[in-house]
C-alpha cells in the first residue's frame, strides 16, 4: 500500500500548484478592472483550496487522504508563495519568497523519504507536525513578521538579509536532503533506539565532512527563514531553541549509535565533529 504514498502525493501537490498558479493568472486577467484585484485572487483561491479539500475527503479514505491533504496544501503554499513574490508590494514579497522556501521543505522531505526509504514513508514524512514546538515557533515568526508590516507597512527590506537568508536555506536545504540520499534507508525522522537488521553507520559522502549533516541542515535552513523575514527576536530565539533541541537529540541519538556500533563509531566521532558550533554529542567515558 506504501507504494501509492510517493504517487498520490506528487499527483496532489503538483496538481494543487499547477491549478493554482493557471487560476491566478485567469483571475488577475478577469480581475484586472475590479478594486484591488490581487487582494480578490487571494480570496477566491482560498475557496478554490477549500474546495479541493474536499473532493479529496470524498476520493480518498485513511490514509491516503492525510497524504493527499497535505500535499495539496503545500502545493497551494507554494503557488500563494510565489503570487505574492510576483505581485505584492516589496515589503510582502520577502514573505511570499519565506512560504516558497517552507513549502518546498517540507514536501522534499516526503519526497526525500520516499525515494531513500519507502518503508518509514507515511503523513508524518511531511514533519508539517514536527511537534507542538515547531508549530508555535512558526506561529511567532509569522507574528513578528506581520506585527512589523502593521507599524511600518512602509519599510523596505534589506537585500542584504534576503540575499543572505536565501542563502542559508537554499544551502541547508541542499546539504539535508544529500544527506537524506546519501544515508537511504538508513536515515528516519525519528531517532531509532533498536538496530534494524538492514542499519548500517554512514561515514562517506558529507558525513565524512559532519557527523549529522542533517541536523546541520535544518539548523541553518531555520535561521535562513527568519533572516528573510527580517525578524530579529525570532532570528536570536531560533538559534538558540534550535541549537538546544539539536544538543539534546544528538545526544540522545549518539548513546544509541554508540550502542549499535561500539567503538567504530567511537572512532568516528574522534575524527569527525558534528558540524554543530559547540555541540560534542555523546561521549562515552569507558
Amino acid at each position: 500500500m506504501k507504494h501509492f504514498y510517493e504517487q498520490i502525493g506528487l499527483f496532489s501537490f503538483f496538481s494543487s500548484l499547477v491549478t493554482n498558479i493557471l487560476f491566478n493568472q485567469l483571475l488577475l486577467y478577469l480581475l484586472k478592472y475590479c478594486y484591488n484585484p490581487i487582494l480578490q485572487t487571494y480570496w477566491i483561491q482560498l475557496v478554490t483550496y477549500g474546495f479541493f479539500i474536499i473532493i479529496i475527503k470524498i476520493i480518498y479514505r485513511s490514509p491516503f487522504y492525510e497524504i493527499s491533504s497535505r500535499a495539496n496544501f503545500l502545493g497551494f503554499c507554494l503557488s500563494l508563495g510565489i503570487l505574492i513574490c510576483n505581485s505584492s508590494i516589496y515589503i510582502w514579497k520577502t514573505f511570499g519568497i519565506y512560504v516558497t522556501v517552507l513549502s518546498t521543505f517540507h514536501f522534499t522531505e516526503f519526497l526525500g523519504i520516499a525515494f531513500t526509504n519507502p518503508a518509514s514513508l507515511s503523513f508524518d514524512s511531511f514533519v508539517i507536525n514536527h511537534s507542538p514546538a515547531y508549530t508555535l515557533a512558526a506561529i511567532a515568526s509569522w507574528t513578528e513578521f506581520g506585527t512589523r508590516v502593521y507599524f511600518y507597512p512602509h519599510m523596505k527590506p534589506n537585500l542584504c538579509l534576503l540575499v543572505i537568508g536565501t542563502i542559508f536555506c537554499v544551502a541547508g536545504e541542499i546539504l539535508r536532503k544529500t544527506a537524506i540520499f546519501t544515508a537511504k534507508q538508513n536515515f528516519n525522522h525519528i531517532v531509532q533506539s533498536k538496530k534494524s537488521s538492514h542499519h548500517s553507520l554512514v561515514t562517506h559522502g558529507v558525513y565524512n565532512v559532519c557527523r549529522h549533516p542533517s541536523y546541520v541542515g535544518w539548523f541553518y535552513w531555520s535561521i535562513g527563514t527568519q533572516l528573510i523575514l527580517h525578524n530579529p527576536i525570532c532570528l536570536l530565539a531560533y538559534i538558540i531553541i534550535s541549537w538546544k533541541f539539536f544538543e539534546d537529540r544528538i545526544f540522545i541519538e549518539e548513546l544509541s549509535l554508540v550502542e549499535f556500533y561500539g567503538d567504530t563509531y567511537k572512532i568516528y566521532q574522534n575524527n569527525v565533529g558534528t558540524g554543530l558550533p559547540f555541540i560534542s554529542g555523546y561521549i562515552d567515558a569507558n
